[in-house]
């Protein structure tokens, strides 16, 4: 709660000099009732303002500071410590909607250690940061669950137990309210599983032992002895930052008296109980969590006597999951009992590893991302209270700038700061503003989000341009370097590029927040800021750079993964939309292509990300052949081939539903400013994309949307179709924009070529070029999108 009190540095009191206690009505008719330092308020008194909010307390030089009680006519309370107008120290509020707060305050925010209490009787015990919930602390909610670990900007986020009224319990990494890392789910029933969690959903490889089983874990609170030491075998004894620890214990226990034996053998054989998928939960509702809901019981549950095969041994359940979604499952024995030492192999995958590297103390970028954060932060802060109005001609071009210097040592405008002294220069202030409102892009968050404490992550290039790339914390903001004369399209484009993108609202080109150069010891350094389009609720398993060309349009097939950029070539599914949706996408493919022709832009692409929904091809389908020809030459019970039958497909998981603006889960990034897309199986209604363990999604152009996948390579060259057994169809859901918009024909080296070869006048080919790019481009895009 942020809140302020009147000034009453306006109003003049009517008194005689030297008077130390007395009654006062103020020009302003507020009262004053109290003790006096001369002509100033000064030590006890109480001042009642004209719209009946209360002040008791002290003062300080015609400060309120010190102690005091606060009444607002609403009638919220305030008993505790102030500084300068602000609620500031220790201190109790009580709202007016009946929750309590009883801990620190900062310029009358929650900060430091501080318990509240909720008018619906959840009660958060633990650490504040800025009015938010951010470090250590617990949450007990009103139906019994409780949260016990880290948070971070009032939500869920580091390590953290999570205990459910029903029994059941989370240990792990949590991010942004869900489970997201390694951890451990361990039912009411006893049951265990132990993986990998994405954004809330299993998501990778894990195993799962039944009930009855003897695990490598320790109940919640409990811990055993290893040597002198008393360790937790929580997630963080299981994991490394890394991934999962190969070795979790090299002693015996002095408890249980078994170590962790090479174990886990393959037995071929697949469960073919039923299955259901993992639903979503949520902390406050009662039933709290549908993945517990006789999940355990239905997926693994086995006779006694298996669990007791030769005493040592007991039955478990390697499994595969995909965004929630299960995909294998192949059962296993662990022998606990061989006094062997050996390691223990849970068959894991690693957390799938977020794009880039964490600049930190010491990092080659380190000091250019403080003067970057500094230059954002002061042009930012100081823009954004001028009063908002229409751009200007004059707030174009490159003499619409703010310039400043950064001394290292502070100066009357600048904060002193821990890097060389720099020169600061931001291009066309207003027009960038602009372009944030229009976004919906709160000022408070681009600071956060660019400019917090957390730093940037340094990207490599997936190009050939040599510019570097940062990534914000949360991913919401793509920051690239320039070069000049990129800088300088950029601002000759700016003005048309301001009406394009405020006149189409489903634009595909990039859009770009913010304009910056900075000087650091000579060196000149250019920065643009753009919204990063793979800032999404699902998570993305392959993204493609699309120009429409086969000339040097293919990646190496070299230690590829999820965030490896692939290109044309790599290219090997059409996607099929519905009717309207396709009409809609080339409708405004066609207005951004005839924009950037207008510019004489060319060499852009379409950028691709694909989520598939069942994702089981990126590994079965394409392993099929030589697993099957490994399996028929093999004669070994123990290898961990994995059968053909052994993957499970499971069901299509798309389903469109009526549009519901407060039931959609949408995280904050650059998109939300496109209309909802209409769908001709709900009567032409806007829609939103439901997906049983995820969400409910809203559906935009280039954001969310549904699709079907079909396996057809789009270059002949190097592809063999006869290799290949895939199924035919994949539900995914797509998203895609038109980047790398800063590329003048008359800019390229093609420019010149062209001109000796053909022998044409520069003029015509710089003509005609944009429009020959954009139509081999559209045409391409038709084949990748057919009718």
């Amino acid at each position: 709660m942020n809140i302020s009190l009147e000034s009453t540095a306006g109003a003049s009191m009517s008194y005689e000099h030297g008077e130390s206690h007395a009654e006062k009505v103020l020009s302003n008719r507020d009262v004053y009732v109290g003790d006096f330092d001369g002509l100033l308020p000064h030590g006890m008194g109480r001042y009642t303002w004209l719209n009946g909010t209360i002040y008791d307390g002290q003062w300080e030089k015609n400060k309120i500071t010190g102690r005091g009680k606060i009444l607002w006519p609403s009638g919220a309370a305030y008993e505790g410590e102030i500084s300068g107008g602000f609620l500031h120290g220790s201190g109790s509020l009580f709202a007016v909607d009946g929750s309590i707060y009883k801990g620190s305050w900062m310029m009358s925010r929650q900060h430091g250690k501080g318990i509240k209490t909720y008018s619906n009787l959840d009660e958060y015990d633990g650490f504040w940061r800025e009015g938010l919930q951010e470090g250590f602390g617990t949450y007990k909610w009103s139906n019994g669950n409780t949260y016990s670990g880290n948070w971070k900007a009032g939500k869920m986020s580091g390590k953290g137990v999570m205990k459910w009224a029903n029994g059941d319990l989370f240990d792990g990494d949590w991010l942004d309210g869900l489970e997201n890392g390694s951890g451990y789910y361990k039912y009411a029933d006893g049951s265990l599983y132990v993986g990998i969690w994405s954004r809330g959903l299993k998501d990778g490889h894990g195993t799962f032992f039944p009930t009855g089983s003897r695990t490598p874990y320790q109940p919640y609170s409990e811990s055993i002895v290893c040597g002198n030491k008393v360790q937790s075998l929580g997630p963080a004894s299981f994991f490394s930052n890394e991934g999962p620890v190969s070795k979790m214990v090299s002693k015996r226990s002095k408890v249980n008296r078994w170590s962790m034996i090479g174990c886990l053998r393959n037995t071929k054989r697949i469960s073919h109980r039923a299955s259901s998928l993992d639903g979503i939960w949520n902390v406050n509702d009662t039933c709290v969590s549908s993945s517990s809901e006789n999940t355990s019981h239905t997926l693994c549950s086995t006779d006694e006597s298996q669990l007791e095969l030769l005493d040592d041994r007991i039955l478990v359940y390697d499994r595969e999951y995909m965004q929630g979604v299960l995909i294998t499952e192949r059962m296993r024995y662990c022998d606990f009992g061989r006094p062997q030492r050996a390691k223990w192999h849970c068959k894991m995958s690693k957390q799938p590893k977020r794009p880039g590297e964490t600049i930190y103390g010491g990092h080659r970028s380190y000091y250019l991302m403080l003067n970057l954060q500094l230059g954002i932060r002061y042009t930012v802060g100081k823009i954004t209270p001028v009063p908002m109005r229409e751009v200007r001609s004059s707030d174009f071009g490159p003499r619409a700038r703010i310039r400043m210097y950064f001394p290292s040592r502070g100066s009357q405008f600048t904060p002193p700061h821990n890097s060389v002294g720099f020169f600061w220069k931001d291009y066309c202030p207003m027009v960038f503003r602009n372009l944030r409102e229009m976004f919906k892009i709160d000022a408070a968050d681009y600071m956060m989000s660019v400019c917090g404490g957390d730093g940037l992550k340094e990207l490599s290039s997936p190009g050939k341009s040599g510019s570097i790339f940062y990534l914000s914390q949360d991913e919401r903001f793509l920051i690239k370097t320039l070069r000049k004369y990129e800088l300088k399209i950029l601002l000759k484009m700016l003005p048309n590029y301001y009406g394009h993108v405020g006149a189409y609202d489903n634009t595909l080109i990039t859009k770009f927040f913010g304009l910056h150069r900075l000087t650091i010891k000579g060196r000149k350094v250019r920065f643009v800021v753009m919204g990063n389009m793979f800032r999404t609720e699902l998570r993305i398993h392959r993204r493609y750079d699309l120009k429409g060309s086969s000339h040097g349009r293919s990646t190496s097939k070299h230690n590829n993964n999820e965030n490896t950029t692939l290109k044309d070539l790599d290219l090997s599914y059409v996607f099929n939309l519905e009717k309207s949706w396709r009409e809609s996408l080339f409708r405004q493919i066609s207005l951004d292509c005839k924009f950037l022709e207008s510019q004489s832009i060319i060499d852009y692409s379409m950028l691709l990300g694909l989520h598939f929904r069942a994702p089981e091809h990126l590994k079965a389908y394409s392993k099929s052949q030589n697993l099957l020809e490994h399996s028929a030459n093999s004669a070994d019970d123990n290898s961990d081939i994995q059968l053909r039958d052994e993957v499970k497909t499971p069901l299509k998981g798309l389903r469109l539903v009526a549009h519901e603006p407060s039931s959609v889960s949408s995280l904050p990034g650059s998109h939300i400013r496109g209309s909802t897309l209409r769908a001709s199986a709900a009567d032409n209604k806007e829609v939103d994309l439901l997906l049983p363990g995820t969400g409910r999604l809203r559906v935009q152009l280039g954001v969310n949307m549904p699709a079907e996948a079909n396996w057809k390579p789009l270059h002949n060259k190097g592809l063999d179709a006869a290799e290949f057994n895939p199924v035919e169809v994949y539900d995914v859901v797509l998203y895609f924009g038109i980047i790398d918009i800063l590329q003048e024909y008359n800019m390229t080296k093609k420019f010149e070529h062209c001109c000796k070869s053909l022998k044409h006048d520069p003029l015509s080919i710089s003509a005609v070029a944009p429009k020959m790019y954009s139509r081999r481009f559209v045409e391409f895009l038709e084949k990748v999108f057919p009718d």
